[in-house]
């Protein structure tokens, strides 16, 4: 198989992950940080779900993924979206695997903070009370 190198995206609230893969030896780098070193370990096994999925397909390849934007619950979510993308662009086996187990592997969470409205103070819905009536 040719040496190409993949690029993919993952989005999630206001977080936005950019993964770029190429041929390695199954390393895996958050902001030029190892993935080993993430904290807290709720997220980094969050992170790792599609390449525990993906199994020794992903021993073979390098991940690197710069992410900005969002807390780390959303970035944790967009770097998870990027990561199974690019893998599973990688070896088309893998897409049917990750649909079965969580259809967020492959495909993005749309949902955003819904706007603020008028006489509200900052909040989406509640409307300030009137005293009458």
């Amino acid at each position: 198989m040719a040496k190409k190198i993949i690029h993919e995206s993952g989005k999630r609230k206001s977080a936005i992950a950019r993964a770029t893969l190429k041929p390695g030896k199954g390393q895996v780098f958050i902001n030029k940080k190892n993935l080993d070193v993430v904290e807290p370990e709720m997220i980094r096994m969050r992170m790792k779900e599609p390449l525990i999925l993906a199994g020794k397909k992903a021993d073979s390849v390098r991940i690197d993924v710069n992410v900005r934007g969002g807390g780390i619950s959303g970035q944790a979510d967009a770097v998870r979206l990027a990561i199974a993308k690019a893998l599973a662009e990688f070896d088309s086996s893998l897409k049917d695997v990750y649909l079965e187990y969580d259809r967020q592997l492959l495909v993005a969470d749309v949902r955003r903070k819904e706007t603020s409205k008028p006489n509200s103070q900052g909040q989406a819905r509640a409307k300030r009370q009137k005293s009458y009536r």
